[in-house]
């Protein structure tokens, strides 16, 4: 049996501090249950790389086009205009060769400091909601929520976390995580990273 190649992908963690400014809460969307991947889910904005995204990036690197995917899928999904410029890459995943589906991933950190209103589709986003990563990962504990691997293990590295200064020091100066450590789906070099 012939191994499925994994399609470019990105994924961006919208994060922003709570109200009160004592924790942090990240935007998540509940996938429509019809859907073949993660459907039901409670997920990140994201999506894949389109042809347009490697047209639009200026030397066709995979990398430049996740960016430019990043944004894309966040207006598509949730309705909100981000800056690629303030996107970090924090992780890369790749989906287990196992599986119907595949997809190599760039998981992108946004910093949100200004309020954003968010527009889901009722169509393949069926709710959204602000929440703090110890609320969601409770919501899974109790099997309320259903999460993706990668979606959990970005909660529990923000979890520790309870500013954005805090955050964003530790996001920029960490190593980028890759999933499964040594994945020959991840070329840094190609990616100009």
């Amino acid at each position: 049996m012939t191994e499925i190649q994994p399609v470019p992908a990105a994924t961006v963690v919208v994060v922003r501090e709570t109200m009160n400014k004592t924790d942090l809460e990240v935007l998540l969307l509940r996938r429509n249950s019809k859907l073949i991947f993660h459907g039901g889910h409670w997920v990140f904005p994201g999506g894949r790389v389109d042809a347009a995204d490697f047209d639009a990036a200026e030397d066709n690197l995979e990398y430049r086009a996740a960016l430019r995917a990043a944004v894309r899928e966040t207006k598509e999904e949730a309705g909100i205009d981000i800056d690629i410029d303030r996107l970090i890459h924090t992780a890369h995943w790749t989906t287990p060769p196992k599986l119907p589906r595949r997809f190599c991933t760039w998981f992108f950190l946004c910093p949100l400091t200004e309020p954003a209103s968010v527009i889901v589709d009722n169509d393949e986003i069926l709710e959204h909601r602000w929440i703090t990563p110890r609320e969601a990962l409770a919501e899974a504990e109790a099997e309320t929520w259903v999460l993706p691997r990668p979606t959990m293990v970005t909660l529990q590295d923000i979890e520790q976390h309870r500013n954005l200064e805090e955050l964003l020091v530790d996001a920029n100066r960490r190593e980028i995580r890759v999933f499964p450590e040594g994945s020959s789906y991840y070329r840094p070099r190609e990616m100009g990273c």
